[in-house]
């Protein structure tokens, strides 16, 4: 009897959570696409539970600031699912989906297959990322952020190019491909994921932000993310929120990939980054004190040399502290085919 109860009640309180979920994804859906709301697969609890093995510790892969992330297996596919983190303010989690189901087109952004609104706290479910997390191969290669794994290779630099590339140009369709530009304020080795055939995936939209039609910025406060030297210094100062935004975010994007180290231990420990001219950088340092030593095993040639850098000097202009001299991202994506 008192089971019955439980049941009942768990029942109810999943219902609830399904309409009051449902109806704040449909919202923002509805004006995210135009009126024309994205079919997005509905999975229960119960089937999530059994694709990860009741969210087994050993399908862990990665930690970011509001969510963990699980791999899973569902009717034969591989899967990704993504648990929100309890949080005062949903708004995030529903911008996530919502942008996610409008990108999920794009073949270097993560594509969302569906969600579970059952949960107080929704979770939603992607294509898989068996490669896992950019930022676990680039800054230890032998965990998964605290997850369990056999150690990998570091990454080549042909294949840090190639990812360059590839996060550059799906950044460029958010600016380009709408009415109303989208910036994603929070571009990072953190959310960029690697499916098994290496592809880069762009990933959490948690933060994005729509640019209205006709205008040349918005004005909001500096999001949850602020990861410290990818926030543009502009941006903090005046809360204007242009394309550049992400421009400079992708400038420290580079760098990361360069170095293979996070830029706040960089900034911290050296004094390599503290300049803004190439010319200048030149002059007080060389190339192979700040890349990554493993880029250097078996890269041989001066066509290796000219491509590290012309990328780090295309990294310190996204980082040009005025937004106007920056250039924008299709600009940037080209200027990676060129050196690619």
């Amino acid at each position: 009897m008192l089971r019955k109860k439980r049941d009942k009640k768990r029942e109810k309180e999943r219902e609830r959570a399904f309409l009051e979920n449902g109806s704040k994804l449909h919202e923002k859906l509805i004006a995210s696409c135009n009126g024309r709301p994205i079919p997005i697969r509905s999975y229960s609890c119960e089937e999530l539970l059994r694709a990860t093995n009741n969210y087994d510790p050993s399908c862990f892969f990665h930690k970011g600031m509001i969510c963990d992330w699980y791999n899973g297996s569902f009717e034969g596919r591989m899967i990704s699912i993504k648990k929100y983190l309890p949080h005062n303010d949903d708004d995030y989690l529903f911008t996530d989906i919502a942008v996610s189901a409008k990108m999920s087109t794009h073949n270097n952004v993560l594509k969302l297959i569906g969600c579970c609104l059952e949960t107080q706290v929704p979770i939603s479910v992607y294509e898989s990322a068996a490669n896992g997390s950019l930022s676990s191969r680039l800054y230890n290669v032998s965990s998964h952020d605290g997850a369990q794994q056999h150690q990998r290779e570091p990454l080549s630099w042909q294949s840090r190019l190639k990812i360059a590339r590839e996060i550059a140009h799906a950044i460029s369709y958010l600016h380009t491909a709408f009415s109303r530009p989208i910036v994603h304020r929070d571009i990072k080795p953190g959310n960029v994921f690697l499916d098994q055939h290496g592809v880069a995936k762009l990933t959490d939209f948690s933060f994005s932000i729509s640019i209205p039609e006709g205008e040349t910025h918005v004005e909001d406060v500096l999001c949850g993310s602020g990861t410290q030297y990818f926030v543009c210094p502009h941006y903090l100062a005046t809360n204007y929120i242009t394309e550049k935004v992400d421009v400079y975010s992708f400038g420290s994007f580079l760098l990361e990939l360069l170095t293979g180290q996070k830029l706040q231990y960089l900034f911290n420990t050296t004094d390599y980054f503290n300049v803004e001219d190439f010319e200048n950088y030149r002059e007080r340092f060389t190339i192979n004190e700040v890349v990554d030593p493993a880029i250097l095993v078996g890269e041989e040639g001066s066509v290796v040399w000219q491509q590290l850098q012309a990328v780090l000097r295309l990294a310190l202009i996204c980082r040009k502290k005025d937004p106007e001299i920056r250039p924008d991202m299709v600009d940037v994506t080209k200027e990676l085919r060129k050196i690619e």
